[in-house]
């Protein structure tokens, strides 16, 4: 089999996706995608996907600015493995809570080295689109998180505190240059 590599979203994943997408709803993420209307009309899916027309992330409130954002896949042959989502500048709520870049590994993948390649592999991709200082936040718990970015030597700056609407945040800068 070929060596993992990153790809703008395809119908040819289309299989793989949806398998990984039940498994994250399994674990209580993506519940705002359908998966029968990402199954059925799978081809706008990933168009709107590469029109940066939808987000693959639980969408913005009202009164959150939209960035433009660049969603990459991690793949291996024909099998989906994980995503990246690039914003390409930061509004006062990615500031804080989002940054520039988040990713985030299929379950069943997880444990096998693909959350280090797919930052690895992101971290050209990011500076190709102008951001040179990329800013990652994470879950204070997410230990395996905060291993990758410390593994590709993101920097830590602080931690945003939790509030009533949102949960604290590490934050990390990863030079992209």
């Amino acid at each position: 089999m070929s060596a993992s590599k990153l790809a703008k979203p395809d119908v040819i994943y289309k299989e793989s996706f949806l398998e990984a997408l039940a498994e994250y709803q399994e674990e209580g993420r993506y519940h705002f995608l359908n998966l029968n209307d990402v199954k059925t009309n799978f081809e706008q899916f990933v168009d709107d996907l590469n029109a940066r027309r939808r987000h693959l992330h639980r969408p913005y409130a009202n009164w959150v600015e939209p960035v433009p954002e660049t969603i990459v896949w991690l793949v291996k042959g024909h099998d989906y493995i994980g995503t990246v989502n690039i914003r390409h500048r930061l509004n006062w709520h990615l500031e804080k809570w989002g940054g520039n870049a988040n990713f985030i590994i299929r379950p069943s993948m997880r444990g096998k080295g693909f959350g280090k390649k797919i930052l690895q592999k992101a971290m050209p991709v990011i500076g190709h689109l102008g951001i040179d200082n990329a800013l990652l936040t994470v879950q204070p718990d997410n230990h395996a998180a905060i291993r990758i970015i410390e593994f590709c030597e993101g920097r830590f700056d602080d931690e945003t505190p939790k509030t009533e609407k949102f949960p604290a945040r590490r934050r990390y800068w990863l030079n992209c240059t």
